[in-house]
């Protein structure tokens, strides 16, 4: 079933709604998974794959990316992968829904604006009555949904979490050294221009002292 589901803004990874399941045996670690769903957020961006799923120890990460918003679930690793992903994009109609209702066609001028985290967060009662429809993935209706979804999820990529997490460090180092090079290469863009012009005066700095004494002797010798 799903366990606890974020919606958050792509561009910067700030959470928009969180909703998440209160009893169970995953309790003692929900904190550490919740966590690991922030930082999943944070390290997306416009070229992450639109559909995927991350294993964290005996459960998965699953998310749905549509129109700049994240859609990211925690559910056991053996549910039905077809049927979060339905569960997802469930979540999606509904949220797009709301924000249509609420604020008509500048909905994604909202989204896109909006500074408050949680800033939609009343669309939990949404996500908890989803919740406990896709709890029972054996239940006639979910069944029903899997016969006739025609949705193909065997190209949605799969991936580890801390695969995910370390890409996302090497990707911060990498952006580090970059700032660091160009840094470097602005002074030493300065100190070439520096030296240049040093080389320059010694060139031509006698000829021009000469020059001037030159002209001063004639200015003071004829007039």
């Amino acid at each position: 079933m799903p366990i606890l589901t974020f919606i958050a803004r792509v561009s910067d990874g700030m959470l928009l709604v969180a909703s998440m399941e209160s009893a169970g045996d995953y309790n003692d670690n929900l904190d550490t998974y919740k966590q690991q769903g922030k930082q999943i957020m944070k390290k997306l961006n416009q070229r992450s794959p639109g559909k995927c799923s991350i294993d964290s120890g005996a459960y998965a990460f699953h998310y749905l990316i549509e129109d700049g918003v994240c859609y990211l679930t925690l559910s056991d690793k053996n549910y039905p992968k077809r049927l979060v992903f339905l569960y997802l994009e469930d979540i999606h109609a509904g949220f797009i829904d709301e924000l249509r209702r609420d604020h008509g066609d500048n909905w994604r001028d909202t989204v896109t604006t909006v500074a408050r985290p949680y800033a939609f967060i009343k669309f939990d009662k949404y996500i908890q009555k989803k919740r406990k429809e896709y709890t029972d993935p054996s239940s006639s209706q979910n069944m029903s949904k899997l016969n006739n979804d025609l949705a193909d999820i065997h190209n949605v990529m799969r991936q580890n979490i801390q695969e995910v997490l370390n890409r996302g460090e090497a990707i911060d180092r990498v952006s580090q050294i970059s700032s660091n090079i160009a840094d470097r290469s602005k002074e030493f863009k300065w100190g070439a221009k520096k030296l240049s012009l040093q080389a320059m005066y010694q060139k031509y700095g006698p000829l021009v002292a000469i020059a001037l004494f030159v002209v001063l002797v004639i200015y003071f010798k004829f007039f």
